[in-house]
């Protein structure tokens, strides 16, 4: 997965009306819980975009008043009219314990049946995966040269070491 560092500032007060100031002082308040306490802080605005507006999926590490802590995204809140980021949830990462996330597929190759003239349709642009932090890749890569038409990718086709897929195995990924 790839990685991210982060520093954010610690929250004085929890609730609605510190939560708009911090707003609209351009800042994201963040809860990342998971751990054996949760901790409340806030970020830049800047940076939180980082985090939402990719398809990515980062490991970050918050440097949070000196402590660092390793953590995923697991939830964020957008304004409904602006698309503004309004709240972050951060799930911990713990040594030992399996992650679970929704890692981007990628497609690879051209497909045959496209080439003769059929068309490709993408399914799923994420699938949900859980496992070991240091087993989850950065996206889940789908070769689909071989794909004819009336050909397709099931979920059960798919196999990653480390990586147990939670999607249902015979639903269908990406088809021609």
């Amino acid at each position: 997965m790839k990685q991210l560092s982060l520093s954010g500032s610690p929250r004085e007060n929890v609730g609605k009306k510190d939560a708009a100031e911090l707003r609209r002082q351009g800042k994201v308040p963040v809860v990342l819980y998971g751990g054996s306490e949760q901790m409340h802080f806030y970020l830049d605005e800047i940076d939180a975009k980082k985090l939402v507006f990719t398809p990515n999926v980062y490991k970050v590490e918050f440097d949070v008043d000196g402590k660092k802590v390793r953590a995923i995204l697991k939830d964020v809140q957008l304004h409904p009219i602006t698309d503004r980021v309004q709240h972050m949830d951060f799930m911990e990462i713990i040594d030992g314990k399996p992650i679970r996330v929704h890692l981007p597929v990628i497609l690879e190759g051209q497909a045959r049946g496209v080439l003769n003239g059929g068309r490709l349709s993408t399914l799923y642009r994420k699938l949900s995966v859980v496992g070991m932090e240091s087993d989850l890749p950065d996206a889940i890569t789908i070769d689909i040269s071989p794909l004819r038409i009336g050909m397709k990718t099931r979920v059960a086709d798919l196999s990653h070491p480390g990586v147990e897929f939670l999607d249902a195995a015979s639903s269908v990924v990406v088809a021609v």
